[in-house]
């Protein structure tokens, strides 16, 4: 499989978790770009911890990254993994399916979870990250009902013609590569333009779900460091940096 210069692929049949794996990795000194792909995982989970079901079939991977920045600019590489995500996808969909990004992390098509992003992290020297590792699930031939407490679909049920999961993985790294030296050399700007191009429902009502607290507004845009703003009501506007959004 031909990667981008800079990332290298470490291939299982199976493991508990590619995170889990990526985490040992990384805290043992795996370099930059280092990719695991697993065909399949034992105890695949996704964001606060929710189980990620992990048949055969499916896209599991997750990538090594130092990107030598704190902690909440590291945060913005979500988005540069969700246009990978959509890179590798865009193409294969028939025509007619409608591909969303939907904040913080995951991938929509006709309004169905089809793919979700999982980033840990670990604290370096100077409040910049030592590493951080980026999960990546995409349902490519199967998929639960419901996927992080939200409804599921995978390719195949989008009517995507049988594809090679490594075919998918090289576009997704090519993607990832691509976005990951445009947020390099621009910020975060052109990458949130691009998000925000498909981003779901924008502009519209949802509702964002907190730690102990619940809020319905209209869901305006990003702000410059990629956080959620969210205009209530009452005429105020809210910056969610973290929750769960639900249409």
């Amino acid at each position: 499989m031909d990667l981008p210069a800079g990332y290298r692929l470490a291939t299982f049949e199976s493991l508990d978790s590619t995170n889990e794996q990526a985490r040992g990795l990384a805290m043992d000194g795996a370099l930059d770009g280092t990719v695991i792909w697993a065909k399949s995982q034992t105890a695949g989970r996704g964001r606060q911890g929710r189980e990620w079901a992990s048949p055969e079939g499916n896209l599991y991977c997750s990538i090594v990254v130092r990107p030598e920045v704190p902690a909440a600019d590291a945060a913005q590489l979500s988005f540069v993994t969700a246009l990978a995500l959509g890179r590798a996808v865009s193409g294969l969909l028939p025509a007619g399916v409608e591909m969303r990004y939907k904040w913080p992390n995951d991938l929509l098509l006709d309004g169905r979870k089809a793919a979700g992003i999982l980033l840990e992290s670990s604290g370096g020297a100077a409040g910049k990250l030592d590493w951080l590792v980026i999960g990546a699930g995409l349902n490519v031939e199967e998929c639960p009902d419901v996927t992080d407490g939200y409804p599921a679909t995978s390719l195949r049920e989008a009517g995507v013609r049988p594809v090679a999961l490594d075919d998918i993985l090289a576009r997704y790294i090519g993607g990832f590569a691509h976005w990951r030296t445009r947020w390099q050399n621009e910020g975060l700007a052109a990458v949130r333009e691009a998000w925000l191009e498909r981003a779901a429902r924008l502009g519209e009502d949802i509702t964002v779900r907190l730690p102990g607290d619940q809020l319905k507004g209209r869901f305006t845009g990003l702000d410059e460091s990629g956080a959620l703003l969210l205009d209530l009501p009452d005429g105020s506007r809210r910056t969610i940096t973290a929750g769960d959004v639900f249409f």
